[in-house]
């Protein structure tokens, strides 16, 4: 499909994120010997943390093969839509991502993160934006942050690309990027159209067939007292869907699930996959966006690239006509412009996005 002005998502009116300290030049520095206050997180521990995934059930596993296979899809598709709706979460297995390009992309982003500080800010987010290498959420400056840094990007439609924000350094960096991020779409619309296809809604995914693709490359240092920070703050994604790529070894992923907080340790070679607030509201409700957090490691540090998957820019968001056949809409209908406005002008906390989209019952 060609592209058209429409088809761009300008994230120069966004709004932008307020600067904050790097946090991996705060954790690597000689002088460090307390956490500044602004990352220290009391509410932490408010909800319980279980200690193994059996005792809460076997998390939802897709084979993304049979998903796309004449015989076997009716089959996947049923485990599809109980993944989506009682959990919002899956991972994904067979999904045909070749292991190279996924390796590719892990490489390059070790190599950027062990560049120096200076060389990173050259990609440093400007005012009013929230690409580029930084942080983002950040309203006020007086909320607490996470303890992390990003490298948030751009990367569909094409004509959408800031590449002046893109690496050139690794020298690698652009080419294992686009190559990783063109498979995920792939990856992306099998499951997308899955999703149509288990909620029976028509148009659902000619509206990310051509959508906004943006990557957010996550940096979380180790740190001594780790315990008393979070990597990410408690969020459900305010897109579609993410598809979400350990970068290396550390765990840190942690899922709520029926007010209980549940450490996720990733399949070797599988993708984590979560159900945005977006797909939530297009669903009228029976599919669940999921809250997440990041924790972060006394040792070791943590890596991961979520690939977001949005709707055309010149889509709306809202329930679909075909979810709210024999119910009333529960959530507004509103621009993705307007949309995504909204989104950067809050600060990671929970569900708020879906708060302020909800209609009063």
């Amino acid at each position: 499909m060609a592209e058209t002005a429409n088809d761009n998502l300008n994230l120069k009116n966004t709004g932008g994120s307020l600067p904050v300290p790097n946090v991996q030049s705060l954790a690597a520095s000689k002088e460090f010997t307390e956490i500044p206050g602004r990352y220290v997180r009391p509410e932490i521990n408010d909800s319980p943390v279980l200690d193994s995934v059996a005792k809460h059930g076997d998390i939802p596993i897709i084979d993304l093969s049979r998903l796309d296979h004449l015989q076997h899809s009716n089959d996947e598709i049923l485990k599809l839509s109980l993944a989506c709706e009682d959990w919002g979460f899956f991972q994904v297995i067979n999904h045909g991502v070749p292991d190279e390009v996924m390796e590719k992309v892990k490489v390059v982003i070790k190599e950027f993160f062990q560049l120096p500080l200076e060389e990173k800010k050259a990609y440093k987010q400007l005012p009013g934006t929230v690409e580029g290498y930084g942080q983002v959420f950040v309203v006020s400056e007086e909320q607490k942050l996470d303890w992390g840094d990003m490298y948030f990007l751009s990367t569909e439609p094409v004509s959408g690309r800031n590449l002046k924000l893109w690496a050139t350094n690794p020298p690698t960096f652009k080419d294992a990027l686009e190559q990783y991020t063109q498979e995920i779409r792939r990856v992306a619309n099998i499951l997308l159209e899955s999703i149509e296809k288990s909620l029976k809604l028509d148009k659902f995914f000619s509206m990310f067939e051509s959508g906004v693709q943006s990557v957010r490359i996550n940096y979380y240092p180790p740190c001594p007292q780790a315990s008393k920070v979070l990597g990410l703050s408690p969020h459900s994604d305010a897109v579609g869907l993410t598809v979400l790529l350990q970068v290396n070894e550390a765990q840190g992923l942690q899922i709520k699930k029926n007010g209980a907080w549940l450490p996720i340790k990733p399949l070797p070679g599988a993708f984590i996959v979560n159900i945005g607030d977006i797909i939530e509201i297009m669903s009228n409700g029976k599919y669940k966006s999921i809250e997440h957090r990041a924790i972060v490691n006394t040792d070791r540090e943590r890596m991961s690239i979520a690939t977001f998957h949005s709707p055309r820019a010149d889509a709306q968001v809202g329930p679909l006509p075909a979810a709210v056949e024999k119910n009333k809409p529960h959530y507004k209908t509103i621009s993705f412009q307007d949309y995504v406005r909204m989104l950067f002008s809050f600060k990671l906390e929970g569900k708020n996005i879906l708060d302020h989209m909800k209609l009063e019952a």
